[in-house]
């Protein structure tokens, strides 16, 4: 079997929702996520493994630029759209990716109908987005595990505010230049 590169488990919302229903046809449970993966972390890789252990295929929508900085502020993403999707798409436990630049996913819910919806534990049941849609299909709504301390802010505000030394190269406690990075 030949294994799919991640630029090619990259969709268009058509593309997708085609995907999902031959999957469906094929009677395999089709689970849809989404998020910004603005630095991708172990909270994330372990939501999306968990994601994907509650069906046959994973489907994951990622947040564009314009909504991330909504979102999340100016300054972010830190990584662009494009890139964010190919890292997802590089993971084994996903199937499919799709950019979305709506504020919510709802459009992209809509379109590919999944069998399952998941959401990071950390969303309240009643606010994620697309809940009332998937159940009145009959679907499922799941809230994953929260892997706790794994927060992308936490990663940037370290970034940000690391000590001087860090920055020069430095480990704080050392005199001694680390090696460059390739």
């Amino acid at each position: 079997m030949t294994r799919q590169t991640a630029r090619g488990k990259l969709l268009s919302r058509a593309s997708a929702a085609g995907a999902v229903r031959a999957a469906q046809r094929r009677g395999e449970r089709v689970v849809f996520t989404n998020g910004c993966f603005d630095l991708l972390h172990v909270g994330h890789v372990r939501s999306l493994e968990q994601a994907r252990a509650l069906g046959d295929r994973l489907v994951v929508a990622v947040n564009r630029d314009a909504s991330v900085r909504a979102q999340k502020g100016a300054g972010r993403p830190i990584v662009p759209a494009r890139q964010r999707a190919e890292v997802v798409a590089a993971l084994a436990c996903v199937d499919w990716v799709l950019l979305f630049g709506e504020a919510t996913p709802l459009r992209a819910i809509r379109a590919l109908r999944p069998d399952i919806l998941a959401k990071g534990g950390d969303w309240p049941l009643d606010a994620i987005v697309g809940r009332a849609d998937v159940e009145a299909w009959g679907g499922r709504v799941v809230r994953l595990r929260e892997v706790r301390g794994a927060r992308t802010t936490s990663l940037v505000d370290a970034i940000r505010y690391a000590p001087k030394d860090a920055a020069r190269g430095r480990d704080p406690g050392s005199t001694r230049a680390r090696p460059p990075r390739c």
